[in-house]
């Protein structure tokens, strides 16, 4: 069977321990073929020979979203309780959100958990490349307290070159999009920042100027992990801080797959 553009695969010498969307095929000069790959569940890219590909039956794919849905809504339940017990405690106000993603599906996703636990969010769809222009208009815009900076990552050599920016498929647009941001809000006190993805650069993105990044491990995150950080920052008092070690505890990967410098939450008592 061919493989071709939308098509839900796993790699055979991987195992298929991971399925991925078929994102672009390629042909090298000497006509081998290579296809480019984004993580159906998860926010990770890669790249694979098209004979090492095989296509995902369509019973495992359901399987596999359904049970993603299934842990998302009792993620969802979680923080619908969170926010349920800041608010009677008298918060009225909790912080805003902006969430940039460069992939649709995880867009519309973030979006809906944000909207049943109740937060303040804005989820715009921007392809990685593209972060760094839009932001600051972003910013302008919708004025929010946090931003998320996401979608897809990986490293090209896996476990090793940790410091070459280049051997990270986005890491460079992360990091170049927190620093843009942070010529707006130049301290976390105006905007808290998480930003990357799968495998991403971290000590890269906590030097341009983010509070919590991924992956210090440089392994898989979860996709609710950086909505997890966006939540914990906006119910939190804006006299409390919020460490790593309180963020990882909510992890599923805990400190390898989420870290970072720390920030005040953004939750305030008004009227």
């Amino acid at each position: 069977m061919s493989i071709k553009k939308g098509d839900i695969v796993g790699r055979k010498s991987y195992g298929k321990d991971v399925f991925f969307v078929v994102d672009n095929i390629l042909k090298t000069r000497l006509d081998n073929q290579f296809a480019l790959l984004k993580g159906l569940n998860i926010r990770v890219m890669a790249d694979s020979p098209i004979e090492d590909l095989e296509i995902i039956s369509k019973e495992d794919v359901i399987n596999s979203i359904k049970s993603v849905d299934i842990n998302l809504e009792k993620r969802i339940k979680v923080g619908k309780d969170k926010v349920n017990n800041s608010l009677k405690r008298q918060k009225i106000y909790t912080g805003k959100i902006l969430h940039l993603d460069g992939d649709r599906k995880y867009s519309e996703k973030s979006a809906r958990y944000y909207n049943k636990i109740g937060l303040n969010a804005v989820v715009k769809n921007i392809a990685e490349n593209r972060q760094a222009k839009v932001v600051v208009p972003l910013l302008n815009k919708y004025n929010p307290d946090i931003l998320i900076i996401t979608g897809h990552d990986a490293m090209l050599k896996n476990g090793s070159n940790y410091n070459n920016i280049y051997n990270y498929r986005n890491s460079r647009h992360f990091i170049n999009t927190v620093k843009e941001a942070r010529k707006w809000g130049m301290s976390s006190d105006k905007l808290v920042i998480f930003a990357g993805a799968c495998q991403s650069f971290y000590e890269g993105i906590i030097s341009a100027g983010a509070d919590f990044a991924s992956s210090p491990g440089r392994i898989l995150i979860d996709f609710v992990d950086p909505l997890i950080v966006a939540e914990k920052i906006a119910i939190t008092e804006e006299y409390r801080f919020v460490s790593s070690t309180e963020i990882s505890r909510e992890i599923k990967e805990g400190a390898r797959g989420v870290s970072g410098i720390g920030a005040r939450g953004k939750s305030k008592i008004i009227g």
